[in-house]
């Protein structure tokens, strides 16, 4: 079975990360800062929404990857996905912006924490489940 629903996302959050790399550097042009953030609150918040997104999306899509490898219906597949993209995007709008939105900056933690732990769990089952497929 080849693998469809995850190249999908992970081209989707893709584009997403270099939105986001774009907007630092961009920043950083402006300023003319090179390293750092020398004070600047909109950098700081570029760079924390551009790093939040780099520590949490890979881990999302391995996650992603193993279960569609081990079957996961696609429904489900596509709920993560979409979960996570919206995730992604909540946290960066809630994040990037003056003042800040606490509710889409809750709101995108809170559906990435469950893209987490339902890929995590969902990789446990299966992978204990198919134990007698793996030869």
């Amino acid at each position: 079975m080849p693998v469809i629903v995850t190249p999908l996302y992970a081209g989707l959050l893709a584009l997403l990360y270099v939105f986001l790399t774009i907007r630092v550097i961009a920043r950083r042009r402006e300023l003319w800062v090179s390293v750092g953030d020398k004070g600047d609150e909109q950098l700081l918040r570029r760079i924390r929404v551009h790093g939040n997104f780099s520590e949490y999306v890979p881990i999302s899509l391995i996650l992603m990857l193993g279960a569609e490898l081990m079957l996961l219906p696609g429904w489900a597949l596509h709920a993560l996905g979409l979960a996570l993209v919206a995730s992604r995007c909540c946290h960066a709008y809630g994040v990037g912006r003056k003042p800040e939105s606490l509710t889409l900056r809750t709101w995108g933690m809170i559906l990435t924490f469950a893209v987490l732990v339902i890929g995590g769990l969902a990789n446990i089952v299966l992978a204990v489940t198919m134990r007698n497929f793996a030869g």
